[in-house]
């Protein structure tokens, strides 16, 4: 008699891969902004979009709830609300240069 192993599997784990791969990919931004404080190049309109999914996502999660979601997303506001804050204060800076 042959034994049927079935190989179980949990979907979980890929939010969790998921959420770990868009979390810390800001933090290479985030960390090049705190090393060199150059915004110049960063999309305002961008971050601030990005920034407000990424918080209805982490809502989103609370609401139904998801830690996977949860998780990645409450990581991933903190560069992007970093990066955003630091490239309104340049530009603020620029402004009042000129």
């Amino acid at each position: 008699m042959q034994k049927i192993y079935a190989m179980t599997f949990d979907i979980v784990i890929v939010g969790y891969i998921a959420g770990f791969c868009t979390a810390t990919a800001q933090f290479p931004q985030a960390v090049k902004v705190i090393k060199t404080g150059d915004t110049q190049s960063i999309s305002l309109g961008m971050y601030a979009i990005m920034t407000l999914g990424i918080f209805f996502w982490f809502t989103y999660g609370l609401l139904i709830p998801d830690w996977p979601m949860i998780l990645a997303n409450g990581v991933c506001l903190i560069p992007s609300v970093y990066i955003m804050f630091i490239t309104i204060r340049n530009l603020r800076k620029s402004k009042s240069i000129k």
